[in-house]
């Protein structure tokens, strides 16, 4: 709150309009299961890409591995999509097909 001089010498109140901040939307990240993308050229992926811990990457490409996709991360939409282009990359790079997508969360 600031002060405005209303009579000179007297300080009055004066309101400021009030800020909301609202957080940006998220995107949940998956990675598919390939029959070709060596498991620990995954875990390195989310590793490095996504900056999960190595235990969790291994538990996700696990849960690929068995059930077709796995949930990653979830971040805003640029972060989601920036991620994504740089694993796309990386997995091109090394002439695999390894894939993620996102969605709303």
């Amino acid at each position: 709150m600031r002060l405005a001089a209303a009579t000179p010498g007297v300080a009055t109140p004066v309101a400021e309009p009030e800020v909301r901040v609202r957080p940006a939307p998220r995107y949940k990240v998956f990675v598919h299961n390939d029959d070709v993308t060596p498991m620990l050229f995954v875990v390195h992926v989310l590793h490095g890409v996504f900056g999960l811990g190595a235990r969790r990457a291994a538990e996700v490409m696990l849960e690929a591995h068995t059930s077709g996709v796995a949930f990653v991360i979830a971040l805003p939409l640029e972060q989601a999509e920036f991620r994504v282009d740089q694993a796309h990359a990386q997995a091109r790079a090394a002439r695999y097909p390894l894939t993620f997508t996102y969605e709303p969360e």
